[in-house]
Formats: structure tokens, sequence, C-alpha cells
């Protein structure tokens, strides 16, 4: 990898934030910081320095003159006598006119909904006396059964403005999985939209709102939020969310600790029940901070867009970009609805400066053979990010021939369980096929051997060695914290083990290979499934693939699950072609003992592969909690075919 050409090099580091950054921490410090490389290993030979001074360098209203942290992974506190509000600092960035634009609601119709900041703040205010008048006070759980409109995000607001903890999970969930996540926090009020469309068809959720007020004893208001102008779906016994809201103007903001826990977030639940995962306020805040202004390179007045619902994290990272004075782009409904080009063309009429979208949207657009370049001006568009799944090489060559030449491409990984990012997009480096650019700052990233030894150029665990503002205030229902322990601690000791198989590059980029846990493991050699899929990108006839481990004698075998494209099948000239291919482009090891044609792939409602849940199939187990994935029903087509 050491003699890879960059798909792209900035052409003006000088003028990105990030440079801007390491020249005042040169000067103030008088550090020796030549490049990114040096910053970051500055940033984490002493993280309470480098998140103290990062607090101060952008003025956030955090008071640092205490304690920064105390304790050790994972018992740590983070600035134990500072007390600020998470909303206040969304809601009233600096040097930000009342009038700017805070809120661009879409909606697959061509409904369009725009709010200032000065709008979003009396809603928010509103908002905040009515939760106040049902008994919300601190610390009080507020549920969001909520398609991605500006109510959901007004309303997340207003529990932060309250020190109330917000947890939201999208209606295409359905009514079982939600009851799975807010069964176990007991909220006080419960939100929810009467329905949502996708794909041109409307879905009522009245049914399934209705049974979740009625098995969550603790929920003392049902709030319904009208998914159209005219409400034709209200549940049972629910206020409709216009009359909910009291009369105000500015909303009060309450002095919190730093550990206030914010929002609940949830595991994807496919071995089991999902873990409740509370997050922190200072941590959220920081971790998505840092990622918008430094790595993400946003402005004031950028518009940011990320195609997200309120069930997954990129949610709760796409509605920080207010603290920033950037408008934020909300889109409701399938991104492929009426066709892929609806996205690039709200890019070009709203002046996308910031476009995140899913590794799997870039791959179904290169396979289409679209070529956005051809029929939008994307001139305003500075960055474009893939999360979700790994970014294959042809999806960042599509990038650079397809969408535009000069962009910066950021292929960025992190998780839920951190609210933010280990590894992702850097302006001021180059941006090489297949690598994420390279490790946040502040995150002491490495790879390790089962043996705990640190790896560079060969695949091993993601790990963290030191403490992140953003890790995880606790689990829910978990007291002596056991199950959060468990979760990231238990494998190497004293350091942060999050399951991904990633490899540190010569040029200390970052490529993902897949989950550990669904790492393959035939004859004893450890294979990530991403081994597998990069050399099957040259087969033309290959729409998508999944490489599982097929348990055989005491052995593991691996099986390949093929999508293929129209007018082809597994036949035995194409068996011989994946077979040489891998062969002879990763090794004999890669090559499956089965190949199955199948007519799509499982995927959770972010668009990631869900390997586990097809080794589980294949290998006689149940597979749980189905209503996480986006098709459930493809599990049948691959029971089916096998």
């Amino acid at each position: 990898m050491s003699q890879l050409q960059p798909l792209w090099t900035p052409s003006q580091p000088e003028n990105t934030a990030m440079y801007q950054f390491r020249q005042r921490m040169v000067a103030r410090f008088g550090e020796q910081l030549a490049d990114y490389a040096a910053l970051h290993a500055w940033s984490v030979a002493d993280i309470g320095r480098f998140w103290k001074a990062y607090i101060e360098d952008v003025h956030l209203p955090i008071d640092t003159s205490g304690t920064v942290l105390t304790g050790e992974m994972p018992n740590v506190r983070w600035f134990p006598e500072a007390r600020f509000n998470y909303a206040q600092v969304l809601l009233e960035p600096p040097h930000t006119p009342d009038d700017a634009t805070a809120i661009i609601a879409l909606d697959e119709h061509g409904r369009e909904r725009h709010y200032s900041y000065a709008q979003v703040r009396q809603q928010v205010a509103k908002t905040q006396k009515a939760l106040q008048k049902a008994g919300v006070s601190q610390g009080d759980r507020v549920a969001a059964y909520v398609a991605n409109v500006p109510e959901a995000v007004i309303a997340m607001l207003a529990c932060a403005s309250l020190g109330a903890i917000y947890s939201s999970c999208s209606p295409d969930f359905g009514g079982s999985a939600a009851l799975a996540r807010f069964g176990q926090i007991e909220p006080k009020v419960l939100l929810a939209s009467d329905g949502y469309w996708y794909n041109g068809k409307h879905f009522s959720t009245r049914s399934a709102v209705e049974d979740l007020h009625s098995n969550i004893g603790s929920v003392q208001v049902l709030v319904s939020i009208p998914h159209d102008e005219t409400p034709t779906d209200t549940p049972s016994g629910a206020v409709l969310w216009q009359n909910w809201l009291e009369p105000a103007t500015t909303p009060t903001y309450m002095p919190l600790p730093f550990d206030q826990p914010l929002y609940i977030l949830y595991s994807s639940g496919t071995t089991g029940l999902p873990k409740a995962i509370v997050h922190r306020a200072g941590g959220a805040l920081l971790k998505q901070h840092i990622e918008h202004k430094l790595h993400s390179d946003v402005r004031p007045g950028d518009v940011v867009f990320y195609f997200t619902t309120c069930g997954w994290m990129m949610w709760n990272w796409l509605v920080s970009g207010l603290a920033q004075g950037a408008s934020i782009v909300l889109f409701d409904g399938s991104p492929s609805y009426p066709s892929l080009e609806t996205l690039w063309q709200h890019a070009e009429r709203l002046g996308f400066t910031f476009f995140g979208t899913s590794a799997r949207f870039i791959h179904s657009c290169q396979a289409q053979g679209m070529l956005p370049k051809d029929f939008t001006d994307l001139s305003k568009l500075r960055t474009l990010a893939s999360t979700g799944s790994p970014l294959s090489p042809a999806g960042f060559a599509w990038v650079y021939d397809a969408v535009k030449s000069d962009v910066h491409l950021a292929s960025i990984s992190g998780g839920t369980d951190i609210v933010g990012c280990f590894m992702l997009g850097n302006p001021e480096l180059p941006v090489y096929s297949g690598q994420i650019q390279s490790p946040a700052l502040g995150v002491d990233l490495v790879s390790y051997s089962d043996d705990g030894e640190p790896l560079l150029g060969e695949p091993g665990e993601l790990v963290c060695r030191q403490p992140l503002p953003s890790m995880p205030l606790k689990f829910w229902n978990d007291p002596d914290r056991t199950r959060y322990v468990d979760a990231y601690f238990s494998h190497f000791a004293g350091a942060w083990r999050h399951g991904d198989l990633i490899e540190i590059t010569p040029q200390q980029g970052v490529v993902v290979y897949g989950r550990s846990d669904a790492t393959l493991n035939p004859g004893g050699v450890r294979i990530g499934t991403a081994e597998i899929y990069r050399p099957l990108e040259a087969i033309d006839a290959i729409l998508e693939a999944a490489a599982v481990g097929k348990r055989d004698d005491g052995d593991e075998v691996i099986w390949l699950f093929v999508v293929l494209r129209d007018g082809h099948t597994v036949d035995e000239a194409l068996e011989r072609t994946i077979k040489h291919t891998l062969r002879s482009k990763a090794s004999p090891r890669h090559v499956p003992k089965r190949i199955v044609q199948v007519s799509a792939l499982p995927h959770t409602r972010s668009g990631k592969m869900m390997e586990i849940a097809i080794a589980r199939l294949i290998n006689g187990q149940s597979v749980p909690n189905k209503q996480v994935m986006v098709n459930p029903e493809s599990l049948e087509a691959i029971a089916a075919a096998i």
C-alpha cells in the first residue's frame, strides 16, 4: 500500500479548520506539530490537556477551570465541576443571525419546510412548557416513535433544555421492535408520528402506537405528530402535537453536569434484546462538535445533509451540526424514490456543502451506472461522506469519476456505542482508495492481535486504549455496570474493544474489514469478510455478496451468497470465475466451498449487511429481532435457496 497514489489531495489545506487549529496549538503550547500525524499523537499523549484545549479554543460554554477527568476506563468522569446546557449550545451558536436557516425538512413527495434558528427556539420553548406541564423533569424519559421530521429535533432539544432523557426510533421498525427498546426505559411521555411514506407508499402507525401506549405502563401522555397537514390516523387517547404545545417564546436552559444523560440509543439487537446505551450530554457534544468543525470542516451557513432515520445514531450526529451555525437537512422517505437521482437533485437545488449517505447508496448508484456530474451542479459540495458499512475501492473510484473530481470523500466509521467516529475524514489529508483517512483526534486507536500486540499492515481488533468523552455513561438497567464492562472491556485489560476488524495502513489510514464477530475462520485462519468482497468487485455480474461461516465437521467453511445482475446465474462458468478471482487476488483460503445465488441479502435499516443473521440461519440457529431488518423476507429466500 505504500506506493498508492492518492485519489484526491486538498488544494488549499491551509484554509481548513483542521490546519488552522493545528497552528493555534503550535502557538499556544510550543509543540512541533508539523502535520496531522503529529497533531494526533499530541492529542492522545495527554487527553485531558487536549480536550480542555479544544473546548477553550472553540469557546464552548464549558468551564474548564476545574478537574478535566478522574478515574480510569471504564469508570471515568469528565469535567465533574462543569455545568452547561446542550440545547443552548445548539440553539444559540455564535455569530448566527436569528433569521439564519436552522432546519430544512424534505419528504419524498416534495413537501418542504424551513425553520430559522429563532423559529426553532420558539418551538423548543413551547415544547419545553408542554413537557413541564406533563410533569417531565430532570432524568425523566421521553420516547419518540417518529419520522425524520422537525418535531423530532425540537422535542430532543426541549428535553435537553430540561435535563430529560430523549430516546427515539423510526416508525418503520414496527411496534414490537419499538417496544423492545422503549419498554426498557419507562418513558413518561410518548411522541409518535401517525404515519409515514416510504417508496411511494403510505404506512399508518396507528395500530402500532396504540399497542405501544397500552404496553408501556409508564406513559402518562401520548402525543400524535401528524405526518400530513390534515390528521387522518390519530391514535386513540392521543393529543395532537399542535394542541399539546404550550404558549411560550423563549426557552430556559437548566445548567446541567457534563455527565448529565442526554439520550438513550440502542444496539441493533440482532442477537438479543437491544442494549439501551445512555450517552452523556457533554460527551456527545464534544465528540460531534470536533467531528463537524475539524474533521468535516463544517462552517457557519453550510448546508449539511445526512440520509438517516431517527433510529440511527447518524440522526443525532446530524442534529448537532446546528452547533456550527449550519443548516441541517432532514429527509423523510426512501433515498431511491422516485429514483436514485432524487437526493443528488436535492443536493444541487439546496446547495449541499456536506452530503452524507451510506456505502450501500453509493454502491447502488455505481451499479446503475449513474453519473451525477452529468445532471447536477454540485459546485457547492465540498464533502461527500459515507458510512454504515465499508466503502469499496470501486465505490471510491466511482465518486471521483462520476460525482466530482474535487471533493473530499470522507469514509467514516464509529458507532452507536460512542455516538461518533473512531476514524473518519480529514480535509487536510489526501484520500487513498479503500482507506478511511485517519483516526479521529483524541482517539487512541490501535489494531490489536489476539494477544494484545499492536499490528501494522494486517487485520486486528479495533481497540481504543484511552477514554473518550463520548463513551457511554452506562447501559440502562445495568446498575453494577456488569453488562457494560462485559461488552467493551472484557477482552483486553483496561482497553475498549469495539468489535470491528481493522488494519492500520502505511499511510496511517484505516481499512475496515467488518465486524470481528462475523470474521471467518476456515482452518483456523482469520479472514475479514471485506477481504472476500473486494476481489469480487472485478466481477461485473455480482451486485452484492455475503460471506459467512458454515460449521463443517468441527471446522468452518465459507459459504458465499450472491445477488446477481439481471440475466446472470451462478452457472459453472461464473463459479469458476469467482473461485479463480478469490484464489488469485486473495488466497486459496478465501475460496468458498459453496456459492448460492439469492434475490436479496438482509440489511439493517442503516444499510449494514447482516452476515451474522445469515450465519445463524445456515447453522440452524434462530434469528432474533428480525424487526431491525429492512427486508426480513430475504431470510426466507435464503432458506429456500439452501
